[in-house]
């Protein structure tokens, strides 16, 4: 309604003005209305200044709507009410015109804001692979995976591993693999999938990680506690009565030896017997005892879990494990940087561990000079809590590093092979982790992550 009056106000300032030339026109071949003249050709004038006023007024609004539009300034107001000719009802347009763009493009960026949001809290990391083999980390999971290493192009993942670099640039769109990826010396399973995209004729590969590896711990633990809860219960109803048999025979022969006297060889034969017989029992219980202590891999409570300073805790630990240590000539260096560092952890569980692995420690040493343990905590490049048990001692070789946190696994004559299962165990229901790698001196170093 706006534009349609005001071409009927320009229309009619053309007539006006036409009818104005026509009577200057008239009037100037008439010599005797000289004063008239002047009058007309003033009052044409006058028309088309305020014609050209009229349309440079209506122009310059339409290039500041226009420029409002171009720079997205949705604040811009064009209030034309009182100048008549429409103005009101122009201004008006321009502004509902304006507030639909900014509406239109709220709505958009509350949209946009929405995606980033969920794609920078998707659990899973995501990275662009473009084709100059440049690198986007897309979210936090991305960040968190790589930590504060500088990671632009896929030549910076080899830190993490040249497999891991290789199956990533690789790595076809649709595929999925499996892939070992390294971080502070310990070894993590990671499945990548990748997909491609055309953006704006750009083409990238998207590539999702996911780190399955307290996945397959869990599933590993379970298989293992499933197999002891087996093989226990099938053992326990075996030997059981095997050994309940074997206390009644040897009652029963000492029962006899008292009623026999005076026939040595039948004396000598049942006391063959017995001592045969009491083996057996012996042995029996100490099978029991050998499969009851396994119970324990299937018997772990959830961990109940409080604030712990590790400087307390590790002193409290080495008060313990280290009693003898000086007349064996063994010393112990313990660290904690930051001082105040702290862990979520069950302390019962945690100092266990840590006893058994000092005491491992200890015997690993026997007839080392200058044996010494190193009991260190830090945070990781990744902000994980970190307790190392290093010692200088002949170390793992690494046929046997590989076996050493499998249930029924030991090296020791005397040992069960439930230690450094169940220090695994306690690792992983605390969501963390344990792992043995050879210090570069010469020794083990065992690191718990939490």
């Amino acid at each position: 309604m706006g534009f349609k009056r005001f071409s009927i106000f320009l229309g009619i300032r053309l007539i006006i003005i036409m009818v104005a030339l026509l009577g200057l026109t008239f009037l100037y071949n008439a010599e005797r209305f000289f004063a008239s003249t002047i009058l007309a050709f003033a009052v044409v004038v006058v028309l088309s200044f305020e014609m050209i006023r009229f349309v440079s007024k209506t122009n310059a609004e339409v290039t500041r709507f226009l420029d409002a539009a171009r720079y997205a300034d949705f604040g811009q107001r064009f209030n034309f009410q009182g100048m008549g000719a429409g103005f009101g009802d122009l201004g008006d347009t321009f502004t509902d015109i304006l507030k639909r763009f900014q509406v239109v493009r709220a709505t958009k960026e509350a949209e946009l804001r929405h995606l980033k949001a969920l794609i920078e809290h998707v659990p899973s990391p995501l990275i662009s692979v473009h084709a100059d083999e440049k690198l986007t980390l897309w979210n936090n999971a991305a960040r968190r995976l790589f930590g504060s290493a500088h990671v632009t192009r896929i030549t910076d993942l080899a830190q993490f591993g040249d497999d891991f670099k290789k199956e990533v640039r690789d790595i076809k769109a649709g595929q999925r693999r499996l892939v070992t990826f390294e971080v502070d010396g310990i070894e993590q399973r990671l499945t990548i999938a990748s997909t491609q995209i055309i953006i704006g004729g750009h083409i990238e590969r998207l590539v999702s990680l996911q780190d399955i590896q307290s996945e397959l711990d869990a599933a590993q633990l379970q298989a293992w506690q499933d197999l002891v809860r087996v093989l226990t219960h099938e053992i326990m109803n075996s030997i059981t009565p095997v050994a309940s048999l074997a206390k009644t025979a040897v009652d029963l022969v000492d029962d006899v030896l008292g009623k026999i006297e005076g026939q040595p060889e039948i004396l000598e034969e049942l006391n063959d017997v017995k001592d045969a017989v009491n083996t057996v029992a012996r042995r029996s219980d100490n099978l029991m005892k050998f499969v009851s202590s396994y119970r324990s891999l299937t018997r772990l409570p959830p961990p109940e879990k409080s604030l712990i300073r590790i400087d307390d805790l590790l002193a409290g630990v080495a008060k313990v494990a280290t009693q003898g240590w000086n007349e064996r000539g063994l010393s112990l260096v313990s660290s904690v940087e930051p001082s105040e560092l702290d862990v979520m952890a069950d302390r019962d569980m945690v100092e266990q561990v840590l006893i058994n692995l000092l005491q491992n420690a200890g015997q690993a040493l026997e007839g080392t000079k200058d044996g010494t343990v190193w009991l260190n905590s830090h945070l990781n490049k990744r902000g994980h809590i970190i307790i190392e048990v290093v010692d200088n001692g002949p170390g793992i070789p690494a046929d046997i590093a590989k076996k050493i946190f499998v249930p029924f696994f030991t090296t020791k004559r005397e040992g069960s092979g439930v230690g450094l299962a169940l220090t695994r165990q306690v690792m992983i229901a605390h969501g963390g982790a344990v792992s043995v790698a050879e210090r570069e001196e010469g020794g083990a170093k065992f690191t718990l992550t939490f």
